[in-house]
């Protein structure tokens, strides 16, 4: 309505059609193809490491009483800082290249999944262990048959909470400094002025995170079903 109002000029206020019409634009390019690649594959890397080092963290610290008590604090404490402050941090020793990136949305992740392995693995049943113990489990066994299956609701819930997170990272690093992907596709909108495209890369990295909640939901609901199922 504002739009049709003429009280703001198309240049500010982007009529829908043109929002449409730029992203069958872009598409027909390969701009969004190429950027969404790109971003994908950033986004791949950075997880799946944050992911495997959060949930070995998260065991270590629920597992181990002595890590707990020396890394548990400082755990606690960086946890506490903002992901996106650390930017020039790791531009400085990192440069503004694919590393950069990487490590940023690795570290988004490995905090929640690391918070949510740990309270998952305090809260398996005492009755769980000392049935692990009577059996003579390994402490691989242990961990494998006992501890992630019962932790396995909080890890997942870890996973969702931040895959949303690093996608949002990844998408500000972008806009700091890149020269491809769907943050540098809203910057190069900013950088000419053409707010049309500005909007397409919002709303793609608005549906693009949707989407992976979504999926990361229904993960979350198949691999819990029987805990569901036991409640």
């Amino acid at each position: 309505m504002l739009c049709l109002s003429g009280l703001f000029p198309p240049s500010i206020l982007v009529p829908p059609q043109t929002v449409v019409s730029t992203f069958i634009e872009l598409c027909q390019s390969g701009d969004i193809a190429t950027n969404l690649a790109v971003s994908l594959k950033r986004l791949a890397l950075g997880y799946i490491s944050g992911a495997v080092a959060g949930i070995a963290f998260g065991l270590l610290l629920g597992l181990v009483p002595t890590a707990n008590r020396y890394l548990g604090m400082i755990f606690n404490m960086l946890r506490q800082i903002p992901v996106i402050t650390l930017a020039p941090l790791l531009m400085l020793v990192f440069g503004i290249q694919e590393t950069f990136k990487v490590i940023m949305i690795a570290v988004a992740t490995f905090f929640p999944v690391a918070l949510n392995t740990l309270d998952g693995t305090r809260a398996v049943p005492a009755a769980y262990l000392e049935v692990a113990s009577a059996l003579c489990f390994r402490w691989w066994m242990l961990i494998r048959r006992v501890i992630l299956p019962a932790a396995l609701p909080a890890i997942v819930t870890g996973l969702r909470g931040a895959l949303s997170r690093a996608w949002l990272i990844l998408v500000a690093a972008e806009l700091f400094a890149s020269s491809e992907g769907i943050g540098y596709l809203i910057d190069w909108g900013r950088q000419l002025f053409q707010l049309d495209i500005v909007m397409v890369g919002v709303l793609l990295a608005g549906l693009i995170g949707l989407l992976l909640d979504i999926l990361l939901r229904r993960i979350e609901q198949h691999l819990t079903r029987w805990n569901a199922q036991r409640i």
